[in-house]
């Protein structure tokens, strides 16, 4: 009798145990969301802080993780401004101190100061010790003014959030202005309505890309139309990048309208990093022009993608509602051979690229918050590594890329800040110059009164 009552009171106690062990897991659950995002803001942040360039500060292209040194001199632009972003968000966040934020961005503000300059726009790569540019391709071996763009929204931002504060970080805020003024924009129409995306001084415009049609290059032209120095037309949005007007699709996916041409989609959506590289500053929420809403162009580009992903209509396994995403990013061929694509509903190749979901967080918080429970709470020892979610990922195949590129890891920080507090749409968007630029266009913002 005196054993099967020890075992009684056991029992008790371990079922009472359970109980509080599961009160505490349901607690846990509760806050999960907000313990998740701080996770995820912490371990992208470390590939713009632990893992930066030594010398300029600036954003490696790539990092891999079986090979820590591998291009490590290789600087990206456009990177290096979502890194800027992310920074600020590690000082909001108190991941870093201020003053430790501030001498980092100096060193890197200085650098670009001092580094190649094609008319003002910086190349697309660029050497990260001599500031010399480094070649994209044959042809582009000179200023890039898209990547100049994605680098020049987060100068702003540099300068809204400094410029109100002691001496050292009103002198911070005075470099970027300095910078994001001295890009020629109009330079790079090429005495047309339209803006050009590269210029080089050994092959001039023989590069021909204009930019128009919709695609990640819509903060370009916001860009160009708000230099107080180099402005362009607001002809060259109108009839560049809008085409007159045939920007406009009447096409629909799972009922959902896709409101622009995405350039080779064929009435389909493109990647999402479109949705993703123009917005990080660029507040959708309200803003329209003569041709959209653009909280309806994200949202429904994302709700598209995601809807793909649960129809999965090319039979991948993997594929489901929380396990869903395709943007641009390493990836894996059928026949087995790896390299890099553009993935998006006509060009789905079974890999799933995790900033897709995650950086899409504002327009479809509980589907993005899906995607970062399963990676962190099923997933973690496989696809998160020393910088966060690895790049990219296939269940179909049961492959893997254990390494990271700075234009994918370097949007997740910054959308989850304006998913939680709106940090870098209201720094840019209560920009004086950008608000005049936006109204020169024909925007109008209801989030912000203009």
């Amino acid at each position: 009798m005196g054993t099967y009552f020890k075992y009684i009171v056991i029992l008790t106690l371990l079922f009472s145990s359970c109980s509080k062990n599961n009160a505490n897991n349901e607690e846990t659950a509760i806050q999960s969301d907000t313990e998740l995002i701080k996770k995820v803001q912490e371990d992208v942040f470390r590939y713009f802080w632990d893992y930066a360039h030594i010398n300029s500060k600036l954003a490696r292209e790539r990092l891999h993780e079986n090979d820590l040194n591998f291009d490590q001199n290789i600087i990206t632009t456009g990177g290096s401004g979502f890194g800027f972003l992310t920074i600020l968000m590690g000082i909001e966040n108190q991941y870093i101190n201020k003053t430790e934020g501030i001498s980092h961005l100096e060193t890197a503000l200085d650098f670009l100061k001092n580094a190649d300059r094609f008319h003002g726009a910086w190349p697309h790569w660029m050497d990260g010790n001599s500031g010399k540019v480094i070649p994209f391709s044959t042809l582009d071996n000179g200023g890039d003014i898209v990547e100049t763009a994605f680098l020049c929204q987060a100068l702003i931002c540099i300068r809204e959030y400094f410029k109100n504060g002691n001496t050292q970080e009103q002198e911070l805020a005075q470099k970027a202005d300095e910078l994001w003024k001295g890009v020629e924009w109009n330079w790079y129409t090429n005495g047309e309505n339209v803006l050009f995306w590269h210029w080089s001084p050994d092959y001039e415009w023989q590069m021909n890309f204009r930019i128009n049609g919709y695609n990640e290059c819509l903060i370009a032209y916001i860009m160009a139309a708000s230099s107080p120095t180099h402005a362009i037309t607001a002809d060259a949005y109108h009839n560049g990048w809008a085409k007159n007007g045939n920007i406009l699709s009447g096409a629909s996916k799972y009922n959902i309208p896709v409101i622009f041409n995405h350039n080779g989609a064929n009435g389909n959506v493109g990647p999402l990093f479109w949705a993703h590289y123009s917005y990080l500053t660029l507040d959708p929420r309200g803003l329209t022009d003569g041709y959209a809403n653009y909280w309806d162009v994200v949202k429904n580009h994302t709700q598209i993608i995601y809807q793909h992903c649960i129809q999965n209509p090319n039979n991948y396994d993997g594929y489901n509602e929380k396990c869903w995403g395709l943007t641009a990013s390493y990836s894996r061929n059928s026949d087995g051979s790896t390299g890099y694509a553009a993935h998006q509903p006509n060009n789905d190749k079974g890999v799933i690229t995790p900033t897709a979901a995650l950086s899409s967080i504002p327009y479809t918080p509980k589907e993005s918050l899906k995607f970062l429970h399963y990676l962190y709470e099923e997933t973690q020892d496989e696809y998160i590594g020393i910088a966060g979610p690895y790049d990219a990922f296939s269940l179909h195949y049961q492959w893997k890329t254990p390494g990271y590129l700075a234009i994918d890891q370097g949007t997740i920080g910054p959308m989850m800040e304006n998913y939680k507090t709106q940090l870098f749409w209201n720094l840019f968007m209560n920009a004086p110059e950008i608000r005049q630029g936006l109204i020169n266009l024909g925007f109008s913002s209801t989030q912000h009164g203009f």
